[in-house]
């Protein structure tokens, strides 16, 4: 797996009518196979943060450091996860867990081959010919993380993926990343609004300011990954002291101004272009 080195990371984006200093000075060290969680308010960059590390998105200033590479533009084997899964409506549930194989250029057998073991470890083995408009949301969002392991990921990057489901998927789905680190040991960066969710899949939680998004604090949680975890006393202790942190930063309100979904938005524009 891969160590992550991002040193005073800035960038500045255009918006729809003005310049939008999204990040401003980030530096955070992440170890070979580490999960960290990335939490603080709407619209302070934690979505330019992961675009940037996926190669999508330059940086004003500063760097950013892959596996001992600087980030330069996309990395063969790091895989984004959106909140919106990506699927194409059109690719059966194989073809899509096989698309960045196939956008890789390996070979027909080799690619299904990858894609039908990625399946069968996220629980959709028996839905290889099936279309995602005949998934549930968790089953679709199982297959966005299918297509990431296909590509055997040493850094997974993922933006709110679980946000839009309900309560009990949303837990289920929180077992199976966890279940998967502990299996293959990656490198994990997962932005996310939930301080629950943080806490569950972060060894560390990285609390952002409001934009330009800096790095307010970071909680280390020791009791990452342990069984049982989330009933236990340090788990709600651990809550409580982030929700406090938040709240000190202003991060548990709203920003003013530009709102997480826009920043997505231009984010995912600056990606087009």
């Amino acid at each position: 797996m891969v160590h992550v080195h991002i040193t005073d990371a800035s960038v500045t984006y255009q918006g729809v009518d003005r310049r939008v200093h999204a990040l401003d000075g980030v530096t955070l060290d992440l170890a070979e196979g580490e999960p960290v969680s990335v939490i603080g308010p709407s619209g302070c960059g934690k979505s330019t943060l992961l675009f940037a590390l996926a190669g999508l998105v330059p940086l004003d200033g500063g760097s950013m450091d892959v596996g001992g590479e600087q980030v330069a533009g996309p990395r063969l084997r790091t895989s984004l996860i959106l909140q919106d899964f990506g699927l194409l409506p059109w690719k059966t549930v194989l073809a899509n867990a096989a698309l960045g194989l196939q956008v890789r250029r390996h070979p027909r057998a080799e690619r299904e081959r990858d894609a039908i073991a990625a399946l069968e470890r996220v629980g959709l083995g028996d839905f290889l010919h099936t279309y995602p408009s005949e998934l549930s949301g968790g089953m679709r969002q199982r297959l966005a993380l299918a297509r990431a392991l296909a590509l055997d990921a040493d850094l997974l990057l993922m933006d709110e993926p679980l946000s839009a489901l309900d309560a009990l998927t949303r837990e289920d789905l929180q077992g199976l990343l966890l279940e998967l680190w502990h299996q293959r040991k990656h490198t994990a960066v997962l932005v996310t609004h939930s301080i629950e969710e943080a806490v569950f899949l972060g060894r560390r939680i990285v609390v952002m300011t409001p934009r330009p998004g800096r790095v307010a604090s970071i909680v280390d949680n020791p009791d990452f990954g342990t069984a049982g975890y989330r009933d236990t006393e340090a788990f709600y202790e651990r809550c409580a002291a982030l929700r406090r942190l938040l709240a000190d930063e202003g991060a548990l309100h709203v920003a003013d101004g530009l709102t997480g979904e826009a920043e997505t938005d231009v984010a995912s524009e600056a990606v087009r272009r």
